[in-house]
């Protein structure tokens, strides 16, 4: 049985390998009889792979595309070229990463073997970027959340908060949103315990603690981040109605800065942070739609205040 799964598996590496193989070659490149081929190939057609084979004058063996994605056999310069390809991608080198990618990321990083992971670490190394999309992230850090998420298992890190204090935290993590050319962490802090919003370029040593948790009911890792980068931490929070709709507004104010609600017939209420309202009103008004103020109180000043330089700067 075993001799039988090793020569099913180098079977489907070969398929993998170029688009067509006639039996015989397969059979010589197996050290077995054509009719082994044949047997092999309905083995891995029970499995699910969608072995054709077509008779005749360039005929023969050809793995074609199914319903699902087999899994890949990769050699060695294969799996250090996508292990290099995915690292430079999470580690902010390149742009448009999704989440997917950093679950394929983890999942490859946790079956490398050791002596190809060192050889992808010093191509790493090696690898500078001129000008960089994203804000960097540590691609190791990016590979134990994932699998700290995946598992799930609590995990810690070491933190540097924007005002500079550095200390460990211990959290359930739960996801990883990339917003704002950056990568966050939604996380349940263990110390604090409550809902956190982490940057990944503050993290290091991130690494999962083995200890298994049951998830809670966690509010829209989004939405939460969302708010959390928009408002949170800033001294006022804006709120103003827009007489347009938000899908309009949305085309002039990125999601990371300000958070759009449909309100009634074709309006929208924004909401946004700033520690200085001055900013905000300014910002409001280039928009170029009439604009209600909700609140603070203090923006309607911070409108009249540039309403008067307006039009002093006109007369």
């Amino acid at each position: 049985m075993g001799d039988t799964t090793q020569r099913v598996l180098s079977l489907l590496n070969l398929l993998q390998q170029r688009p067509v193989w006639t039996g015989t070659e397969l059979a010589e490149r197996l050290g077995v009889t054509t009719r082994s081929v044949r047997r092999d190939v309905e083995r891995l057609r029970a499995l699910g792979y969608p072995v054709r084979a077509e008779h005749g004058t360039g005929g023969g063996y050809q793995l074609g595309a199914g319903k699902a994605l087999p899994p890949l056999l990769l050699d060695d310069e294969e799996a250090v070229a996508v292990a290099v390809s995915l690292r430079l991608a999470a580690g902010g080198t390149v742009a448009g990463l999704g989440e997917a990618a950093v679950r394929s990321l983890a999942k490859l990083d946790q079956v490398l073997p050791a002596r190809l992971r060192a050889e992808v670490k010093g191509v790493i190394d090696a690898t500078v970027s001129l000008d960089s999309p994203v804000t960097v992230v540590d691609a190791d850090v990016l590979v134990a959340l994932a699998r700290a998420i995946r598992t799930p298992e609590r995990a810690t890190f070491d933190y540097t908060k924007a005002s500079g204090d550095h200390g460990e935290r211990r959290v359930e993590p739960y996801r990883l949103v990339a917003a704002a050319r950056r990568w966050y962490l939604m996380a349940w802090d263990l110390d604090r315990d409550d809902w956190r919003t982490f940057r990944l370029d503050r993290m290091t040593a991130a690494r999962g603690t083995g200890w298994r948790f049951k998830p809670r009911d966690a509010p829209d890792a989004v939405e939460f981040i969302r708010a959390s980068i928009t408002q949170a931490p800033y001294r006022f929070v804006a709120k103003v109605r827009i007489e347009a709709s938000a899908h309009e507004v949305a085309q002039f104010v990125p999601s990371t800065m300000a958070v759009l609600e449909p309100d009634g017939d074709g309006g929208a209420i924004l909401t946004t942070g700033a520690d200085d309202l001055d900013y905000v009103a300014y910002h409001v008004v280039r928009l170029g739609w009439p604009v209600t103020v909700i609140e603070p109180p203090e923006l309607r000043d911070a409108m009249r205040r540039l309403g008067e330089r307006l039009t002093a700067a006109s007369s």
